[in-house]
């Protein structure tokens, strides 16, 4: 049996001893598990992960190595990987990388040959906690101090937006539509070429009248990290624009667009990544969902607003969705450009494109 090269410490005291790979480094992170089967790149390369390590609960991680066509975003901002086997010998006639080879590139640590599953279990009891992911000789009080000095959570939508706007544009585009850039998932800019959108990205901070100075059919307010409660400007730029233009929002996206109805917003105990089944409230149809946020609407503070809900989770009653028809303005909480997921979802871009028209 090889000697252990890592550990993975957890702000309980816990250690997990493993092998490392990618960047050979330290690093402390909150820590999340994500259910999802497939999809690892996307999940890489999502800038909503930044500031946290991902358990990947899929025993089997890097089999069909990294496409070069699949990244989410240009530089992952992800902090770490924690799976139970990493695969550095992929079959996929469509790879260029491995996984171990990207996350190395990316200046990404990672640990493989620990239990996932109890630390699956662990988080799903106590809610995400901090870890610190270090070499395998140091010591549990150092660890554990390195945890406590860490003040990681702040901006992190500054972090991960685009500096200057750029575009996106479709042949023979019917809509134009702006988004604010608080970490949107490069899928998401996908699915609206193809439903015959130019997209112009724009910086987070971008005030509302440079917003509207681009005559936009619609707004998209798309995924992105961190607690919405953190982000109060693009909180009033969104009440700005409530009734003037169409919107669109998605993960994070839904939690700001509730602040600026006048709604709040909670940490979830132990977040919802992956899949999960959420069902329409319009005509109870369920819908399997892929999912990643830390945080959720509260559904009490919603009655004093215009929003209505929409959809809810089946696994813990959570709301999902959100409408004000009068203003075309709705979100959902999870992410409908299902890439690589569930595609029952879709019809969500089919909506956006009716209230622009």
């Amino acid at each position: 049996m090889k000697n252990y090269t890592k550990k993975l410490v957890l702000e309980d005291g816990s250690q997990f001893y493993g092998y490392g790979f990618g960047a050979d480094r330290e690093a402390v992170c909150e820590l999340v598990f994500n259910t999802s089967v497939v999809g690892y790149q996307e999940i890489l390369s999502d800038p909503s992960y930044a500031g946290q390590m991902v358990v990947m609960t899929y025993p089997l991680i890097g089999n069909y190595g990294i496409t070069d066509e699949d990244f989410e975003t240009k530089v992952p901002y992800i902090g770490g990987m924690v799976v139970r086997e990493n695969n550095d010998l992929p079959s996929n006639f469509r790879y260029t990388k491995t996984f171990g080879e990207v996350l190395e590139e990316n200046g990404i640590p990672a640990i493989s040959g620990v239990d996932t599953r109890m630390i699956t279990k662990k988080l799903s009891r106590e809610g995400s906690l901090k870890a610190a992911l270090v070499g395998v000789d140091m010591p549990l009080e150092e660890a554990l101090a390195l945890i406590a000095a860490n003040k990681e959570g702040g901006d992190l939508i500054k972090r991960v937006s685009c500096r200057k706007r750029w575009f996106s544009r479709t042949p023979h585009h019917k809509f134009d539509v702006v988004a604010l850039d608080c970490g949107i998932k490069y899928s998401i800019i996908r699915r609206l070429n193809a439903w015959g959108c130019n997209v112009t990205i724009v910086p987070y901070n971008t005030s509302a009248e440079e917003i509207l100075s681009f005559n936009p059919d619609g707004v998209m307010i798309p995924n992105g990290p961190g607690n919405p409660q953190n982000a109060p400007e693009m909180v009033q730029t969104i009440k700005a624009l409530i009734g003037k233009v169409p919107m669109f929002g998605i993960g994070l996206g839904m939690q700001l667009i509730s602040l600026a109805y006048g709604a709040d917003s909670y940490k979830l105990k132990g977040g919802h990544r992956g899949g999960s089944p959420v069902k329409r409230l319009v005509d109870g149809k369920l819908e399997m969902t892929s999912q990643n946020h830390s945080y959720a609407v509260n559904e009490e503070s919603l009655a004093a607003t215009r929003l209505v809900v929409t959809h809810r989770n089946l696994l813990d009653g959570s709301v999902e969705g959100v409408e004000c028809v009068e203003d075309k303005v709705f979100a959902v909480q999870y992410h409908p450009e299902s890439a690589p997921g569930p595609q029952d979802s879709l019809y969500l871009f089919d909506k956006f494109v009716k209230n622009m028209k």
